[in-house]
């Protein structure tokens, strides 16, 4: 196990807002009433690894839900990635008997070596999350004013524009599931210092994770940028202040996104459709977002596409070429707009029926008479055995629309109204906008 500290003395230093006797107490009271008052919930979750942020946060919310009758309830996630996360995870189980808050130990399997670890980590968080927290809605992560600023200056070298140097939301609604929850970070406007502070003089214990100092990682790379380029006034304070105001700046940009889709969505369900020449007439801030929704929305991704990649498929589309990105297919034909679900992404995605299946995370066909087959995209041979095709739909989008399959027989395609009758709903996702019909 990494080092565990029990530190008995104050550091000598803390920073400005703890050498000011700033309460973290009350700091934390008065956002987490920002956050959820006057009508608290009876119940909270709260994300501890056995850290020093989350061990931190772990202790501060645990005297505010008594004063507030507030039920608080422990997860952590082994991801079972380093020989001494078993360990930290009974660290944070002990700490929680003697706070006498229940605790649970939740474990991923394990990354496959497969796409990004750190996506593919952030994924399984979620899921393990949104199945454990039973009827909680809101849970806690200890993410500082620290991880902010870190996470701004690696966008800016990723040459993000307003969305990502907005860095992380204080309150973030996982939607990408058939019952959202909500992500809440109420030590963003805290530092990492402050809370080193708090954790001496209470000797709390607490472990430090050794790929904190790992410089294969980019965050840890950030972190020893922003030492260097603090005396320049590049603090984490400033960085933290300007992901603030580019928040404020985001959030007035997507309002702008919102009404102007009423002019051009056409139709967004199963595939997004854009009027061209309304959605040519927008000012590119207002393209792109409307594009990125519509990625995220056909592909059921809570995260944008990066800026570069969105701008060249951007241009692609507006010159009438096509393009893939994002787990997306945009295609231009005549007057519309197109953006589909990537072939390539569910050509082999094969889920049984039933209310508690979804294909393609937000899809679900259940009723008697599928009962016992499978979905999966109706592709070439589904096409090949309809009737007639609609003259509507594009053949690429006709691929990959749902559809219910007894081995290689088309029995049923909702979209079509073709064959047995059954259910099919589409649940909220992500990238979900209103559209005029």
């Amino acid at each position: 196990m990494p080092p565990l500290h029990e530190p008995s003395l104050p550091a000598p230093n803390a920073g400005p807002n703890a050498e000011a006797g700033v309460d973290l107490n009350r700091r934390f009271s008065e956002e987490m009433g920002a956050f959820l008052g006057p009508d608290f919930p009876k119940g909270i979750g709260l994300a501890v690894s056995g850290g020093g942020d989350s061990m931190a946060m772990l202790h501060l919310a645990a005297p505010w839900a008594r004063v507030m009758g507030i039920g608080l309830k422990v997860v952590t996630i082994d991801h079972g990635l380093r020989n001494e996360s078993a360990a930290e995870a009974e660290l944070v189980a002990q700490a929680c008997a003697d706070l006498g808050l229940p605790h649970a130990t939740l474990k991923w399997d394990g990354w496959d070596g497969k796409g990004n670890l750190q996506a593919s980590a952030r994924a399984a968080r979620h899921d393990l999350l949104g199945r454990w927290r039973g009827e909680v809605r809101h849970i806690l992560f200890g993410h500082t004013q620290d991880d902010q600023a870190e996470t701004v200056l690696m966008r800016l070298a990723r040459g993000s524009g307003v969305e990502g140097l907005s860095g992380m939301s204080a309150r973030h609604t996982i939607s990408d599931t058939s019952d959202p929850w909500t992500l809440l970070r109420p030590l963003l406007s805290t530092t990492r210092a402050e809370l080193r502070h708090y954790l001496r003089v209470l000797h709390i214990p607490y472990v430090d994770d050794p790929t904190n100092d790992d410089p294969t990682y980019d965050r840890v790379k950030a972190r020893k940028a922003l030492d260097a380029l603090a005396p320049l006034g590049l603090t984490t304070q400033t960085l933290a202040q300007t992901a603030s105001r580019m928040a404020r700046a985001r959030t007035a940009l997507e309002h702008l996104a919102a009404d102007a889709a009423q002019s051009c969505i056409r139709a967004a369900h199963y595939d997004v459709q854009l009027d061209r020449d309304a959605f040519a007439a927008l000012e590119r801030d207002t393209q792109l977002r409307l594009l990125a929704r519509a990625l995220q929305m056909v592909a059921s991704n809570p995260y944008r596409p990066r800026a570069n990649a969105l701008d060249d498929l951007l241009d692609r589309a507006l010159a009438g070429g096509d393009g893939v990105l994002h787990g997306g297919h945009v295609m231009v034909r005549r007057d519309r707009i197109w953006v589909l679900r990537e072939l390539n992404a569910i050509a082999n995605l094969i889920k049984p029926s039933g209310p508690d299946a979804r294909w393609d995370t937000r899809i679900r066909s259940y009723g008697p008479a599928i009962e016992g087959l499978t979905i999966r995209a109706l592709g070439e041979g589904g096409i090949a055995q309809l009737p007639t095709r609609p003259d509507d739909i594009p053949r690429a989008a006709l691929r990959v629309t749902p559809a219910a399959f007894d081995a290689g027989t088309l029995k049923g395609c909702f979209r079509l109204g073709y064959g047995v009758p059954y259910v099919e709903e589409h649940h909220p996702n992500p990238g979900m906008f209103k559209h005029k019909s």
